[in-house]
């Protein structure tokens, strides 16, 4: 009798999981990823500032897998999906297509920045989902500083020390604190002619506070460390424009539009399922919402497909959110699930409930907040839950080492030596994904 196939797309959080459960199923396993490592998205935006090396964050998908036998790592980005016959179609960096045949399908592709209709503006202000994206912020951010340092009109430097960020969710919160602070500590005394204490940090949001997602106490706490850190919040407007010298802004309430100058501008106000979810749902069936998620039953199979399951960030399944907590435990969930039933254990799938363990951010030094449950934590005590939460979640025990030596090291001296930037824009933070894949 021939093994089961089994493929999974994405190598992410929910996809390494389900991977690393399928390992001991009897069955040839196939994950798919257009990139060669996983990363750990909830510290790119140290990775971005210069904090953390790209290594630091990163693990190969190979190396996680070299000892389970029966799963191969392929190279490939899924393009298209023929759920009568059972076979995924996988676009090859060089534009070339292969296919993979398979009994059990595991859609774990994640999530891309979103611009909210307006994918032009990914021109002037990259987002935060990828290494490419972080290294094409850091670009922006460290020649921000470079280019002032040789401007000779006032203006001119004043607008290249302004920093403009969408988003007040963490991702947006943590980057404005990292950019105040690496020009508060880390560079204050390395340039003669601008002083980087001058540096102006703009957080924009829709809503009326920051990280909307917590509490409010701890959402209070949060904004109180950005005041004391220098960063600017600005409430109840959206980013309505975007240029290479700046950001407009129009108000909900009586739709006035402000203007910005500034030379740095990043995206953190919206995420959207990546291409191949529109093929997965063509396929199926299945109904999207507006970030172009897919329902699924409670054992997260796609209505009338039991051997398709879709899990992590891009699933609709009891308002969960789109947390890394998710994704490992929904992804480690699928893997058991199509495990057992390859084993013969069941024949059916079993209800995926997911376990609350919390949210974690990241404000500034010596300040990060957490929320589990009843328990809530700000200041000190929670930046070092938050450091024993993330060093526990890193993959490898190399990236676990290197990371604290450089938090101890930039809380020590303030100093961060992962400053170094390509010269040209990396191509992917301006298109992450090719939009014809359905």
């Amino acid at each position: 009798m021939a093994r089961a196939k089994v493929v999974v797309v994405g190598g992410g959080f929910a996809g390494v999981y389900a991977a690393r459960r399928l390992a001991r199923a009897d069955a040839d396993v196939t994950l798919l990823d257009r990139t060669t490592t996983t990363v750990f998205q909830p510290l790119l935006y140290q990775c971005a500032t210069g904090l953390l090396s790209e290594g630091q964050i990163t693990s190969p998908l190979r190396t996680l897998m070299r000892r389970h036998r029966d799963v191969r790592v392929v190279l490939g980005e899924a393009h298209d999906l023929d759920a009568t016959r059972r076979v995924l179609t996988a676009r090859r960096p060089d534009g070339s297509t292969f296919e993979l045949p398979y009994d059990h399908l595991i859609v774990a592709a994640g999530m891309r920045q979103s611009y909210l209709g307006h994918p032009e503006f990914a021109v002037h202000a990259p987002g935060m989902k990828s290494i490419d994206d972080a290294l094409a912020i850091r670009r922006r951010v460290m020649s921000a500083f470079e280019m002032a340092e040789t401007m000779p009109d006032p203006e001119d430097r004043r607008e290249w020390l302004t920093f403009a960020i969408a988003g007040a969710g963490p991702t947006g919160v943590e980057l404005a604190g990292q950019i105040r602070e690496f020009a508060l500590y880390a560079i204050e005394n390395e340039y003669r002619a601008i002083d980087p204490a001058e540096t102006r940090v703009l957080l924009f949001d829709g809503g009326d506070r920051v990280l909307k997602s917590f509490g409010q106490h701890l959402s209070r706490s949060a904004q109180r460390a950005l005041d004391r850190l220098g960063v600017e919040t600005v409430f109840g407007v959206h980013v309505t424009d975007v240029d290479a010298e700046g950001v407009t802004t129009t108000a909900k309430a009586d739709r006035k539009q402000e203007r910005y100058d500034a030379r740095t501008v990043l995206w953190t106000a919206g995420v959207e399922a990546v291409p191949f979810l529109q093929v997965v749902a063509r396929e199926t069936g299945a109904t999207q919402d507006r970030q172009g998620r897919i329902p699924v039953r409670p054992d997260l199979t796609v209505a009338g497909h039991p051997e398709i399951r879709v899990v992590g960030d891009v699933m609709i399944l009891d308002d969960l959110p789109g947390v890394a907590e998710v994704a490992m435990q929904s992804g480690r969930h699928a893997g058991e699930d199509v495990r057992r039933l390859i084993a013969g254990e069941t024949r059916y799938g079993t209800p995926f409930r997911y376990r609350d363990l919390g949210s974690a951010a990241y404000i500034c030094r010596r300040n990060a907040l957490i929320e589990a449950g009843p328990l809530r934590l700000d200041g000190f005590v929670g930046w070092i839950l938050w450091g024993v939460i993330h060093i526990a979640f890193l993959a490898g025990v190399r990236n676990r080492v290197g990371t604290v030596a450089s938090w101890l090291l930039t809380l020590g001296l303030n100093r961060r030596s992962e400053r170094a930037y390509p010269l040209s824009n990396p191509a992917t933070a301006v298109l992450p994904y090719r939009d014809d894949a359905a």
